[in-house]
């Protein structure tokens, strides 16, 4: 096992020589988008800079494909909140809509909550949106969601407590 992530880099380096065109190659046909395969695979060699487990990987294209998937899910995930996002915004007439650096700002906040919320039963994660976005009480998102009160009041602190007190 190396002693700090530096001593990973030579493993890294042979990794790369060996697989970096097939792993780019797999990643275009996943997005079909030469551009972001390359980004996604320069990605997945930068994650495994800090990697102390390549001294045990039998199967390189495996351990890579692992790595890029995971990627790719919060890749494609982020664009999905990026394109919920500019539809609400084209939705807003021009005065009200905020300038660039304070959208850049609320699209990074969406997808930290998302990701906060990402652990979460697909309820919780409803009961939370419909309280904070649609401003829902805990009764009408029962109603909603079909559980009861006592249910919603779980659900809502357990998505609380994701948000604020996650890492």
């Amino acid at each position: 096992m190396p002693d700090h992530p530096s001593a990973s880099h030579p493993l890294v380096q042979a990794l790369y020589a060996d697989h970096h065109g097939w792993l780019q190659g797999w990643l275009r046909k996943k997005l079909g988008n030469a551009f972001d395969a390359a980004d996604l695979a320069q990605d997945t060699f930068v994650r495994l800079l800090g990697s102390t487990e390549l001294e045990r990987v039998q199967e390189p294209r495996a351990y890579l494909t692992t790595v890029a998937r995971n990627l790719l899910i919060n890749h494609v995930r982020r664009r999905a909140i990026e394109q919920a996002y500019l539809d609400a915004l084209a939705l807003m007439p021009e005065p009200v809509a905020p300038p660039p650096e304070v959208r850049l700002m609320l699209l990074e906040t969406l997808v930290e909550i998302d990701r906060r919320l990402s652990g979460l039963p697909v309820q919780a994660k409803q009961a939370f949106l419909l309280a904070q976005l649609e401003g829902l009480g805990q009764a009408a998102i029962a109603a909603e969601l079909g559980i009861s009160v006592s249910t919603v009041k779980r659900h809502l602190t357990k998505a609380a407590m994701c948000c604020f007190f996650a890492q």
